[in-house]
């Protein structure tokens, strides 16, 4: 069965998200943490993708990127991470064979509402898993530099996040504003869904649009089928 292929376009976020194969520990300590950071910003530099948010948990990976021209670069990126990563994973731990799932999960994601909706899920996740009281505690998210203006070289702040205050200290409240209060759990259903799905996150208006410019379907379909027409006798 052939596999559908990707939403995506140049210029517009995507929300990803790469799990270990059968959910196993892609990264077991700090050092393996740091090394896949290091690699992340190296990779996604070379392949010309902006990394806006990450969070790396012990058997998964989000990340928030824009590919700047070649919409395919993320897919290229994902590859070099992963081929590279891997290898180094298998050394360390004298294994062999795959770490992640074969596919990583995506989604198109629209307008600000959205885009910074993905942003507090993203840098939420160790939160909502139950291992800090505060998404500043965890070490290994970008929520130090989108909050707190920490220096991170692998984040790049989208236009949105740049637009929440005029200088950086403002900017950084605006941010920190997003946490104040839990996100919705039906966005939280929703951002799943949609990236499980591999659809596209926004306002129907948006989906239309990116339904329009790639002759695809962005939104699920209804379960079951379709209803027949009436008949029509013949006279």
């Amino acid at each position: 069965m052939t596999r559908r292929a990707r939403l995506l376009l140049p210029g517009t976020p995507l929300h990803l998200i790469q799990r270990g194969n059968n959910r196993s520990v892609c990264f077991a300590d700090g050092d393996d943490c740091q090394a896949y950071l290091t690699l992340l910003d190296e990779v996604s530099r070379a392949c010309g993708v902006a990394i806006h948010a990450y969070v790396l948990m012990t058997n998964h990976v989000h990340l928030l990127a824009t590919p700047a021209q070649d919409p395919q670069a993320i897919s290229a990126m994902m590859k070099r991470l992963g081929q590279v990563y891997v290898q180094r994973f298998n050394r360390r731990y004298r294994r062999t064979g795959t770490l992640f799932e074969g596919r990583f999960r995506s989604c198109l994601v629209g307008e600000a509402r959205y885009l910074l909706a993905c942003h507090a899920y993203i840098e939420l996740n160790p939160l909502r898993a139950g291992m800090v009281a505060h998404p500043a505690e965890y070490r290994w998210s970008s929520y130090a530099a989108n909050a707190q203006g920490s220096p991170d070289p692998i984040i790049t702040p989208h236009a949105v996040i740049r637009d929440l205050g005029g200088t950086p200290i403002e900017r950084h409240a605006g941010y920190r504003e997003l946490f104040r209060e839990y996100l919705e759990e039906g966005l939280v259903d929703e951002i799943r869904q949609v990236t499980h799905s591999g659809l596209v996150l926004g306002t129907p208006r948006f989906q239309q649009q990116v339904a329009e410019l790639l002759g695809r379907r962005t939104v699920r379909g209804t379960p079951g089928r379709k209803p027949r027409p009436p008949r029509e006798d013949v006279e």
